[in-house]
């Protein structure tokens, strides 16, 4: 039943998570950990799919003037290097599953309980890319080691800190996770993990959802549609690792 149920899931993850600017990879790994894939191929699917999702976000978010280079490039800097060193590590199955946990726990708090609460980088100069690189590098480092893109947690940072509005950081966010997703799967595609034959039918569902999310996120989703579906999402992603880890 896993080769019908897996592929309407994942359209349906898809769907919601690049209408906000995102992969999805925290999805399915939760999914697939609680269906009982190896975790040695969860992350190369994960990033795998994507840079699927986040092609089609990309198109569809930077034609509408939603992405801003200078907004997302400073960060990648670091990231892309990090992510790829991250991806080379050989985490333990529940060190895995409590990262992802956390992190997402985070940015739910944030989205439901500081809703209206923003940092503001009041830096300037080399303090301020200071602070750039050095968060860069650590959700790099943080994307590869738990196998996703890293964009689940720098578009909610964008927001938190007054870098840019919602829609410019969901157009933003699909770059980051294509650029970290393609490093951190170099380095663990150099272990062996990668199967084609399971990713394959996967791969067409999520660009087929990921195409629908993206543009009707682009075109016709308001800034607080966004923020909800992004909400709701993450929630459903943290009762899925909650089941797992308890």
């Amino acid at each position: 039943m896993t080769d019908f149920i897996l592929p309407i899931l994942f359209f349906i993850v898809a769907l919601i998570y690049s209408s906000v600017g995102l992969g999805g990879g925290s999805a399915y790994t939760a999914i697939l950990a609680i269906l009982g894939i190896h975790y040695l191929i969860i992350p190369t699917t994960s990033l795998t799919l994507n840079l699927v999702v986040t092609s089609m976000g990309m198109v569809n978010f930077w034609r509408n003037g939603h992405g801003r280079l200078g907004l997302i490039l400073p960060f990648m800097i670091t990231s892309i290097p990090m992510a790829y060193f991250a991806g080379t590590l050989e985490l333990s199955e529940h060190i895995f599953h409590i990262l992802l946990l956390f992190t997402l726990a985070l940015v739910a708090i944030r989205m439901y309980f500081l809703g209206e609460f923003k940092f503001t980088f009041e830096l300037s100069g080399i303090p301020k890319w200071s602070v750039i690189f050095s968060l860069g590098a650590v959700l790099g480092f943080v994307a590869g080691a738990v196998g996703i893109g890293g964009g689940i947690y720098l578009v909610p940072l964008i927001i938190m800190f007054g870098l840019g509005t919602e829609k410019e950081a969901a157009g933003s966010g699909p770059l980051f996770i294509w650029g970290n997703s393609l490093a951190g799967l170099i380095a663990r595609t150099q272990s062996g993990t990668f199967d084609l034959q399971f990713i394959f039918p996967l791969a067409i569902a999520v660009s087929v959802g990921g195409f629908t999310g993206s543009y009707f996120g682009s075109f016709k989703f308001n800034a607080q549609t966004i923020q909800k579906i992004m909400g709701v999402v993450i929630i459903i992603a943290i009762m899925f690792l909650f089941r797992k880890i308890v």
